[in-house]
């Protein structure tokens, strides 16, 4: 009774974790198709400071590169791609202005973007995304990790 009953937990674990990267599915494909960057899904946690509890949720880490003038232009070009392509600041955006970080919306999904460069992470899934990219002449490589969970409403 008791392996029946780790198993149906297990099993119910795998599917909410399936669930989850789903949220990333489209995300993950803008990036790929549209900004032409290396992207890859997978399961993560979100310390969410609304709710004071760890949600459930995904994370794409992307590669790319751009031709810039000067240091974090690409991260304009990025987010001005993102809205144009339907995202919205979410009610309660509580970004990191100083890091270029920025909270976005889109169908009913809510994630933190954050920009950096080279290896950060230290995850397998940064090590192939990057391994994966490679860099156009002419361009600087650039990196991004967006969080992302279940639409929340507006704090109170």
């Amino acid at each position: 009774m008791i392996m029946v009953t780790l198993l149906t937990c297990i099993a119910a674990r795998s599917e909410l974790r399936a669930q989850d990267v789903k949220r990333c599915e489209a995300l993950n494909r803008f990036l790929i198709e549209t900004m032409e960057m290396e992207a890859e899904s997978s399961p993560d946690t979100v310390d969410d400071w609304r709710t004071q509890m760890v949600l459930p949720g995904c994370r794409v880490t992307a590669a790319g590169s751009a031709v810039r003038e000067v240091p974090g232009e690409e991260n304009e070009v990025f987010y001005f791609s993102l809205i144009a392509a339907g995202w919205t600041r979410t009610p309660d955006p509580h970004d990191r202005p100083q890091e270029a970080a920025i909270r976005l919306r889109l169908d009913g999904t809510d994630c933190f973007f954050t920009p950096y460069h080279g290896i950060r992470l230290g995850t397998e899934v940064e090590m192939r995304v990057n391994t994966a990219f490679k860099t156009r002449p002419g361009e600087d490589r650039y990196n991004f990790l967006a969080q992302c969970v279940e639409a929340l409403p507006a704090a109170p």
